[in-house]
């Protein structure tokens, strides 16, 4: 037998580059994007296209202004990932160029206006959607239809270049509330949730075709933290402090307010707590930090879609602890080795 020999440490350690990371994060995504062009109708698929290029586009000509290298720094991948990101958060009906604009918002002003890659921070894709959302309130409430067929891709593709449908094809009749809004707009009128639950919006875990997407985004964020690229603080924390309030209600309310299931299986919830809350540069570096500042973004998740004026809220809760990371890593520093305690 062979015997190997055994050197004192440090050893070496295999490399974890920016562009790897960046390649199996979008791996990740890969199963919720297919199943969302099936649900939701193909332009999921258009929008992360046009969202991806757009970005790639963007980063270029910031880079440019900037004098940094150009090439280079785009095959890290990261301008990929932020417009992969935000496509997922777009409704799949919407004109090509309010794509750009929160392309803009989220790799210029999100990104490049802090320095770049790594001093940024806000999570650009949620800055961009933010600003959308704000700005172009009717465009970004416009989804499918929840419990009807995904449009047909002509009338999906003429929407996208023009703004417009063809004269065929009415708004109404492929567009519709999403579970959460179906959910918001009966409570404020007096529905019970047992009564609002046996309606067609809902499936056996959450908001139909919601379910699965959240699903797909489950799976592959259990897939990165297996392969260590995520952490498991944040997905957990995030939510339990989701979870949490949620229960406590439901038992003290159960007419008001639904149960964990529907909040963890609806909206983006799976996609923020894997992909987005877990930006390694906006969020959290500590072990304690990661677990404050994820229970808080689902705390915030939670009294946001049940007393706030959106329906759905990760990246408001996203941007608001992103604000608090600085706070929380400063008072969750790990004490040094040797060190009194305080």
């Amino acid at each position: 037998m062979r015997q190997f020999e055994l050197a004192p440490a440090p050893h070496t350690h295999v490399a974890r580059d920016v562009t790897r990371v960046m390649r199996q994060v979008l791996l990740a995504l890969l199963p919720s994007v297919l199943l969302a062009s099936l649900l939701l109708g193909i332009g999921a698929l258009l929008n992360l296209l046009l969202a991806i290029g757009f970005a790639v586009l963007v980063e270029a000509y910031c880079l440019r202004l900037r004098g940094r290298p150009v090439w280079s720094t785009l095959q890290d991948g990261s301008a990929v990932v932020s417009g992969a990101l935000l496509a997922m958060a777009l409704p799949p009906l919407l004109p090509w160029w309010i794509t750009l604009c929160g392309v803009i918002v989220a790799i210029a002003l999100g990104k490049h206006l802090y320095g770049g890659l790594g001093m940024n921070p806000f999570n650009p894709a949620m800055l961009g959607y933010v600003v959308l959302i704000v700005s172009f309130p009717v465009f970004m409430t416009r989804w499918p239809d929840a419990v009807a067929p995904a449009p047909g891709p002509w009338p999906v593709l003429h929407y996208t270049l023009t703004g417009t449908l063809p004269a065929s094809t009415q708004l109404d009749a492929i567009t519709g509330a999403t579970p959460l809004d179906h959910l918001r707009n009966q409570l404020r009128l007096a529905w019970t949730w047992s009564e609002i639950r046996a309606g067609v919006y809902y499936g056996p875990l959450g908001g139909a075709k919601w379910q699965w997407l959240n699903l797909a985004w489950l799976a592959g964020g259990l897939w990165l933290m297996s392969r260590r690229i995520v952490r498991w603080q944040i997905p957990v924390a995030l939510l339990a402090g989701l979870t949490l309030p949620s229960l406590v209600c439901t038992l003290v309310a159960p007419d008001r307010f639904p149960g964990p299931m529907l909040h963890l299986f609806s909206g983006a919830t799976m996609l923020g707590a894997f992909f987005i809350a877990t930006d390694p540069v906006s969020a959290s570096t500590t072990p304690r930090g990661r677990l404050i500042y994820g229970f808080g973004i689902g705390v915030l998740l939670w009294l946001i879609r049940s007393f706030g004026s959106y329906p759905d809220a990760v990246a408001f809760s996203v941007l608001l602890m992103n604000l608090a990371v600085p706070l929380i890593d400063r008072h969750t520093l790990p004490r040094r080795y040797g060190a009194p305690r305080a």
